[in-house]
């Protein structure tokens, strides 16, 4: 991965010196692998992330506001009972490996001082935090617990003696030589930048990848004087946070300078901002997937149980199209009853309603009377006829099911974490999900958080992600004369401009809003109406989000996403 140990280094020298003396004011635990301490130093509260996914591992300052859980997990009540209102007095890295010490100083129960150390493990699948007792080294507890049963060799339990990791035995990048270097490396054998990986600490297949393509022929001598100028850079923590952004490819970050990677570099002041633009999106997005993989199964499977449902009562209604038929048997039946003797199994006889066709065979039950006949025929006719407009509705009321979830499943395309736990809210509270028990609820009259968005003219954008959102903006944020937008028959979020003035730059930016979040997001020349917002009605009964409208105009929009992210309001 790219947050190596130079990575790391980079990062504890940023974060030492902005916390160093700070104290902690609060702890929170938005995600079961991530941990957000909120410090207090220099006269400013900043915010540590620390996070220990297995795909996304790594720790540094954030700015963004990160959704918490209505109730805090267990670990996070234990991390606020030991460590808020300690001091931190120092944040180091051990080594050059991915392991971070956070020493910090408090007071136990007696109020004598209490020295703690937070070790921070950045290993991708087995990272954790560990806090520990700094006087006899004993676990006080980890976000990922280790039994024996799972490693023999490190448990990871409260109580236990805290062990490192297994010692890789490598060379310190900063005071290796060259001949420690070339002793081992094996130049017959290739792979040099895999040997580079095994032989140097905190080194990764990225930055041994870079010294190969500094060296070019891979001599002696070429590798030597590129590792050389990178162990320059180290020595001295020259330091130049950057991502590469490869078209058509993937994305790298890192503090050193990547010249083997082509793309678009852009650098930043700190190694905390660029692994915040690096992961932010990033890291979202899985929690995201995470949450709504089973909502999205459970959605996909009831859409596909109406689709079949639709199907069965098609094959109903086409059915009860016979009804007409049996009308007409059973009154050519009456018409010529003295035609017709009990026990024939069929009567032709002259068909009054259609000239073209003289005759018509009527099928009888013979052990019934003609006049029995006739009801029966009527009695068929009568609950075809009831049948067809049950099932009409029922086709009309399933259509909407499948529309429903249609649009659900598409607002879970770009949905965040909070947008989720409204679905499944809406979801319960329609009925078709059981609630959930928790004993912290949602207040009832708690707003819903809607996207906020400037248009260049600088006229504000409200944009709905789910359908308590669209509802909430469409009928109770929105003024009689703002501008409401939305997909032309096509599922999608509510867009409204607030105001009543407004250019046509400002129109096209709120339907390019319009057409991104919609299920035609990948489309291009999306139809998008708008009308004002008092010809935007909810029907009576209708279900959450859903609306009519009129008086509407069409404009045709490609849905841009370095519009949408240009527009955002910071939060």
């Amino acid at each position: 991965m790219s947050f190596d140990g130079i990575v790391t280094r980079s990062v504890c020298r940023e974060l030492n010196s902005v916390f160093a003396g700070g104290r902690i004011s609060k702890i929170y635990q938005p995600h079961p692998s991530d941990l957000i301490l909120v410090i207090r130093s220099h006269g400013a509260n900043r915010r540590l992330l620390i996070s220990t996914g297995a795909q996304f591992t790594r720790l540094h300052i954030t700015t963004r506001a990160i959704d918490n859980p209505a109730e805090p997990p267990m670990f996070c009540m234990l991390m606020r009972k030991y460590l808020e209102g300690n001091v931190v007095e120092s944040i180091q890295q051990l080594d050059y490996e991915r392991i971070v010490h956070i020493d910090l100083i408090g007071k136990n129960d007696l109020g004598d001082p209490a020295h703690r150390r937070m070790i921070i493990e950045l290993m991708g699948k087995h990272s954790n935090i560990i806090l520990i007792d700094r006087d006899n080294g004993q676990i006080i507890d980890a976000i990922k617990r280790l039994p024996p049963s799972i490693n023999r060799h490190r448990t990871v339990l409260p109580g236990q003696p805290y062990v490192l990791p297994p010692d890789p035995h490598k060379l310190d990048p900063a005071t290796i030589t060259s001949d420690e270097l070339l002793q081992h490396l094996d130049f017959n054998s290739g792979r040099l930048d895999r040997q580079l990986v095994e032989t140097i600490n905190g080194f990764s297949p990225l930055l041994a990848k870079e010294i190969m393509h500094r060296a070019g022929v891979p001599t002696q001598q070429a590798v030597i004087s590129a590792f050389s100028a990178v162990q320059h850079l180290i020595i001295k923590e020259e330091f130049q946070p950057q991502i590469i952004r490869k078209t058509g490819g993937k994305d790298h970050f890192h503090v050193l300078p990547l010249t083997h990677i082509e793309g678009e570099v852009e650098t930043f002041d700190s190694p905390s901002t660029m692994l915040e633009t690096y992961f932010s999106l990033k890291s979202e997005a899985d929690i995201v997937r995470q949450r709504a993989a089973n909502l999205s199964h459970w959605l996909t499977n009831e859409k596909k149980k109406n689709e079949r449902k639709l199907d069965k009562l098609r094959a109903t209604l086409k059915d009860a199209e016979d009804a007409s038929r049996f009308q007409l048997y059973g009154e050519l039946l009456t018409a010529h009853m003295h035609l017709v003797n009990k026990g024939d199994q069929s009567a032709t006889v002259v068909n009054y309603y259609d000239p073209e066709q003289q005759s018509v065979t009527i099928p009888l039950d013979p052990n019934r009377t003609p006049s029995e006949n006739a009801q029966s025929f009527f009695k068929k006719y009568n609950k075809l006829k009831t049948a067809q407009k049950v099932v009409e509705e029922q086709i009309k009321a399933t259509h909407q099911e499948i529309d429903y979830f249609d649009a659900l499943l598409q607002q879970i395309t770009s949905a965040g974490v909070n947008d989720i736990d409204e679905i499944r809210e809406e979801l319960e509270e329609g009925g078709y999900l059981k609630r959930r028990i928790s004993k912290a609820r949602k207040q009832k009259n708690q707003k819903p958080n809607l996207e906020h968005y400037t248009s260049s003219e600088g006229i504000p954008i409200l944009v709905g992600k789910n359908n308590k959102q669209n509802e909430f903006l469409t009928t109770r944020q929105a003024s009689a004369e703002d501008t409401w937008l939305h997909t032309k028959d096509i599922p999608g979020s509510h867009v409204v401009i607030r105001a009543k003035d407004f250019g046509e730059t400002t129109l096209m930016e709120a339907a390019n809003l319009a057409a991104y979040f919609s299920k035609s997001s990948m489309s291009s020349s999306v139809p998008v109406d708008y009308t004002l917002i008092k010809h935007v009605h909810k029907p009576n009964g209708a279900k959450p989000g859903y609306v009519i409208y009129d008086h509407q105009k069409t404009v045709f929009v490609t849905p841009d996403e370095r519009l949408v992210l240009q527009l955002k309001d910071p939060k």
